[in-house]
């Protein structure tokens, strides 16, 4: 029988911007890790390229999807905690396109649970006792917070408003449905913006950074003032593991850093950092901030009640200030990352 201290994890998603960050630390700790990702145009195989030839690494390309599949890559490997990144996250190419969303993330989640659901109702009573599953989700579900009003929690209403963060949302549900009606030990963590290396370029702090070093105009939506919470991705990543360690099956747990900041401040703190790393000839780097057409249902603010989590020894150890210049000093260093970017605007050629 494997025990908690000789835990086999599968983590769906592996090589994006989270699942390599919590690889890469459970490699890090010595654990057997399965990794599953169909690479979609954002996973990245250098994010994880030094752990390729580990003994305990273990890699399939594979859809999620594809349940039979997936099935027998448990069956192979009987993990004994589950933890579910892949999906579709960009809410820019899920207004250009939900059907993406829907499959990857609705559809993809039904089919995990019901492989997952598969291999743990087989187990002995011993096994099915130490056996998790975690699905990872989005401050986005609890939808758009007023500027007064307090962080969403774990108890608050779901008022999605993306097809994104519908489609997460529909996943959340999911889960606790195999929770409630099948008994199956799954846990539900929503997280804020992450932020950190490998992140692909399409998102806010990469594309500011890629457009900063091209001398090229930065784009914000709107008046910048929307609000997010971020959090560095190795946070986030340990915080998933005291979740699926030390939470209750059947919960969730917001896991953030009370780090709330609007889009505009957070382009501005970039720009000063990259003022005195790599100045400009002549002028400052905001210079080059350019506003521009809202999104379709641009959500005003996002922010978590993370006590719940904290109550299990979690918390966030990466300040902001501290964060955000370890990230644009690993993206200045890593400049052919970015540039395999066309720099297009998210997601839009």
């Amino acid at each position: 029988m494997t025990t908690e201290s000789e835990d086999i994890y599968l983590i769906t998603g592996g090589y994006g911007f989270i699942g390599s960050s919590l690889i890469r630390i459970l490699l890090k700790k010595e654990k057997t890790v399965c990794n599953i990702d169909k690479l979609t145009y954002s996973s990245n195989l250098n994010a994880l390229e030094s752990y390729d030839k580990t003994e305990n690494y273990h890699f399939y390309k594979e859809d999620i999807c594809n349940e039979n599949k997936i099935f027998e890559i448990i069956e192979r490997h009987k993990p004994t905690k589950v933890i579910h990144l892949a999906a579709e996250t960009h809410v820019d190419r899920s207004i250009d396109d939900p059907s993406d969303f829907v499959k990857s993330n609705i559809n993809g989640t039904y089919s995990l649970l019901n492989s997952t659901y598969r291999y743990w109702k087989k187990l002995e009573d011993d096994e099915k006792n130490i056996f998790k599953l975690l699905i990872v989700s989005t401050d986005e579900v609890y939808g758009s917070l007023r500027p007064n009003e307090p962080p969403s929690d774990e108890n608050s209403t779901y008022k999605p408003n993306s097809p994104y963060s519908a489609s997460k949302a529909a996943c959340d549900h999911l889960a606790r449905a195999w929770f409630k009606t099948f008994n199956l030990p799954v846990i539900v963590t929503n997280t804020s913006n992450n932020y950190g290396p490998w992140q692909f370029p399409e998102k806010l702090i990469p594309l500011t950074i890629l457009k900063c070093i091209n001398n090229q105009k930065i784009p914000i939506y709107g008046n910048g003032e929307q609000i997010r919470e971020w959090i560095y991705v190795d946070d986030h990543s340990e915080g998933l593991l005291v979740a699926i360690k030390d939470g209750i099956a059947g919960e969730k747990y917001n896991i953030g850093s009370k780090n709330e900041l609007r889009n505009i401040d957070v382009v501005n703190n970039i720009c000063s950092i990259l003022d005195k790393l790599i100045p400009l000839s002549s002028g400052k780097y905001n210079q080059l901030i350019e506003f521009v057409e809202d999104r379709p249902g641009h959500d005003q603010r996002y922010a978590l009640n993370s006590e719940k989590i904290k109550a299990i020894n979690w918390q966030s150890n990466i300040s902001w200030a501290q964060g955000l210049e370890e990230t644009i000093k690993w993206y200045l260093d890593n400049k052919e990352f970015l540039t395999a970017y066309s720099g297009s605007r998210l997601g839009r050629s």
